[in-house]
């Protein structure tokens, strides 16, 4: 037979790709397997918790808090245990239940140290009532606790108090939620908010705003025409305070309507 006659057959050049890329997928999953169990079997080494803080570097709880939710939860240290000994979508819970903490983000670094990155909670009222009450107030009126670490600067609110309850903002009447709402435009006014420094709560359920400065009381009554009042209120500071002084009055009374009743 005549050497032209003889046939060669040869694989097509796409398929020869395709097979290189499936074994190239391959050994690239087969390193990832092997890097996450060693990594698993690898021993925690530290852990390290990252505490973001408030305005004005404001921190409410620190790194030993944390290990020592760890410890009190878990019963044990996490240093010495393998990675994947540690279940970390349960540690970020137990982090999350604590009544500082919003939010944990926690992870396993590529050295073996179990990364722990906290959010905290920004207490923006505290809380000083009649029976014993002293706590603080998040933006959603959820309750925290004082911190051993820092007295954060926020609003304070005394007197007469109804009880905390979770669903304290969905009643009807409730004192603790009128003190709350009215914190809430306060602080939400550049004005307001730097010169109040505390709402107090009557027996009947009236409020008084005490300044920072000065030894004026706000007679501000029921939550009510508070747009109108605080106007009012904003005006007299700003037109008639110049020319009569700050010390002149010791009462500023805004439940009268459309009026701003001073008495010395």
């Amino acid at each position: 037979m005549a050497l032209s006659n003889i046939k060669t057959w040869a694989l097509p050049r796409n398929f020869l790709q395709q097979i290189g890329w499936v074994l190239g997928i391959l050994v690239f999953a087969f390193a990832i397997i092997s890097a996450v169990e060693r990594k698993g079997a690898s021993v925690v080494g530290k852990v390290e918790a990252d505490v973001i803080p408030l305005k004005g570097d404001d921190r409410l709880i620190n790194e030993d808090n944390i290990k020592a939710v760890i410890l009190n939860s878990f019963g044990y240290e996490l240093e010495g245990l393998k990675i994947e000994e540690v279940n970390l979508e349960r540690l970020e819970q137990v982090l999350e239940n604590e009544p500082f903490i919003l939010n944990a983000d926690v992870y396993a670094d590529g050295r073996s140290n179990i990364q722990i990155r906290v959010t905290q909670r920004a207490p923006v009222l505290r809380i000083m009532g009649n029976n014993n009450q002293n706590y603080y107030l998040d933006k959603t009126g959820y309750q925290m606790p004082l911190s051993d670490l820092l007295a954060a600067k926020v609003l304070i609110a005394t007197g007469n108090l109804a009880p905390y309850q979770e669903d304290f903002l969905d009643k009807k009447r409730n004192t603790l939620k009128d003190v709350f709402l009215l914190a809430e435009v306060i602080r939400a006014d550049a004005f307001l908010n730097a010169m109040i420094e505390q709402i107090h709560v009557s027996n009947k359920g009236d409020m008084t705003l005490i300044p920072k400065l000065g030894n004026q009381k706000i007679i501000f009554g029921k939550l009510d025409n508070v747009e109108n009042k605080f106007r009012r209120l904003k005006t007299f500071y700003k037109e008639a305070m110049p020319y009569e002084g700050w010390r002149k009055f010791e009462v500023i009374d805004l439940q009268y309507k459309n009026q701003v009743v001073c008495k010395r």
